[in-house]
């Protein structure tokens, strides 16, 4: 009952019913502020779980694209194309939809596109990581091979953002459950890069990839797959008979290449270093396997014997080979072979592993790095940069730097080239199975809108990478701005 009600039982007349409770106009007013009401809890409410969502990089963010039917049109600006190793001048680039469409000379693009001013600044590709682990980079080992994979999901989602937020618009993941994390980026319900999906990583038993413990051996035809098999981080197979059933899998789920383990590895256990594994007859199944979907295979291995064996047997891409010997390389070079490289420097910047096993490993691989480095350019192979930041919580804030640290062994042009037009190279490796069309890393008409404008002068130095939040003052990927910084 209204005031209005409690005042006229009070001082009015029984006869008079002052009360306008039940008039049309005062319930009209009630359900106006009912709604009001309900529309404020509702968007407070939404807030809250937005906010909860933010934290893992899930929440919707805010994303410019141009004007439909209007170009964008980016001008005043310094070029760095991804394949030429010097800067341009002189030049706009033109967006169309998620593609470049042309590069115009200065002052030559259309009236109706929609401006954006670079100021003088420098313009290069979206950059490439051709070796991540977009699952497993953000999370300590014994949290991806024992946590809730809910968990180990949402952080992913957070380090894809961040990821994007750092300037690499596409990555190739050679290792993890990352088909998932794919389709979310590729429908906008995470923001993050694109990804070329590997799968399960397929190992030998004991293999790098192995990462059960000694108490869950031995298995039998009947034994369950492990945790790790079972959430899709690798699988163990041993026969051609098995890994011809784990590359068909890996396929099926959608992986753009194969990705197997043909020697030891740092972050495992029981394998040694200097141990070769898989058969040449194994391996070749996998990549018979591979070119029969029109794809290839990328293999983890670090010693001379292990390449010399995946070469043989038909693998497109090493990945690591930091103790491979000039023979070896020269064998890279004749078969025109990619190496995936990283600046493995046991420096504060690595992966940091507490096991004296891990330890001494990563510290022999950090002493065949700058050699390794060296006898790339030297024999002219075609190599890519990758970061391998793998169970590191903080790591993935060094992406950038780690690329930056190619500019130690080679001109910072050439180094920038191994991340955006060498790398596109490797992804287009992939052929059909490429899950997108264009060329990337690239500069030039027709290849993906992948844009960075940047705070630096790349062809000094790569300096900048180190601090993308200030140094990228625009990213754009696919012809969307997802971020932009006003003078």
């Amino acid at each position: 009952m209204c005031l209005a009600c409690l005042s006229a039982e009070d001082d009015a007349p029984a006869a008079i019913d002052i009360c306008h409770c039940g008039s049309p106009r005062t319930q009209a007013a009630f359900r106006r502020i009912e709604a009001d009401i309900t529309r404020r809890e509702m968007l407070g409410g939404t807030a809250a779980v937005l906010g909860m969502f933010a934290g893992f990089g899930l929440a919707p963010r805010d994303a410019r694209g141009q004007t439909p039917g209007r170009p964008i049109l980016l001008t005043n600006l310094r070029l760095f194309d991804g394949e030429t190793l010097s800067m341009r001048a002189g030049l706009e680039i033109l967006v169309v939809g998620d593609r470049i469409q042309a590069l115009p000379p200065a002052g030559q693009g259309p009236g109706d596109a929609q401006r954006i001013d670079c100021g003088g600044r420098a313009v290069i590709p979206g950059l490439i990581d051709a070796h991540w682990h977009a699952t497993l980079a953000a999370v300590s080992q014994v949290a991806a091979l024992t946590q809730d994979i809910g968990l180990v999901h949402l952080i992913a989602g957070r380090e894809a953002g961040a990821t994007l937020m750092r300037g690499f618009t596409t990555v190739r993941d050679v290792g993890g459950p990352a088909f998932g994390l794919k389709l979310a980026i590729d429908r906008d319900i995470v923001a993050g890069p694109r990804i070329f999906p590997s799968g399960a990583m397929i190992s030998q038993t004991g293999g790098h990839g192995d990462f059960r413990l000694l108490h869950e051996l031995p298995r039998f035809p009947d034994t369950p797959p492990s945790y790790v098999e079972r959430q899709g981080v690798a699988l163990v197979a041993d026969g051609t008979d098995a890994v011809l059933r784990a590359a068909r899998e890996q396929l099926m789920k959608g992986a753009s290449q194969l990705k197997i383990m043909a020697g030891g590895g740092v972050a495992s256990l029981y394998d040694p270093l200097d141990a070769t594994q898989y058969s040449e007859r194994e391996m070749r199944t996998v990549v018979e396997t591979a070119a029969d979907w029109g794809t290839y295979v990328c293999a983890h291995v670090y010693t001379s014997q292990g390449i010399r064996r995946a070469i043989t047997a038909g693998v497109r891409s090493i990945e690591h080979g930091q103790l491979a010997d000039e023979e070896t390389v020269r064998m890279m070079a004749d078969n025109g072979v990619w190496w995936s490289l990283q600046p493995f420097l046991a420096d504060e910047d690595s992966n940091a592993y507490s096991d004296p096993r891990q330890v001494a490993k990563q510290r022999e691989v950090a002493e065949g790095t700058i050699r390794a480095f060296e006898l790339a350019r030297r024999h002219r192979v075609n190599f890519a940069f990758g970061s391998d930041i793998l169970f590191n919580p903080r790591g993935g804030a060094l992406q950038g730097r780690n690329l930056a640290k190619f500019a130690r062994f080679m001109p910072p042009l050439e180094a920038l080239h191994k991340a955006t037009g060498a790398a596109g190279a490797l992804l287009a490796l992939s052929g059909e199975r490429a899950p997108y069309r264009g060329p990337l890393g690239v500069i030039r008409p027709g290849a993906m809108a992948d844009l960075l404008v940047v705070d630096g002068d790349p062809s000094r130095d790569l300096a900048f990478l180190d601090d993308p939040a200030s140094a990228l003052r625009l990213i754009m990927k696919g012809g969307r701005i997802v971020k932009e910084m006003r003078p």
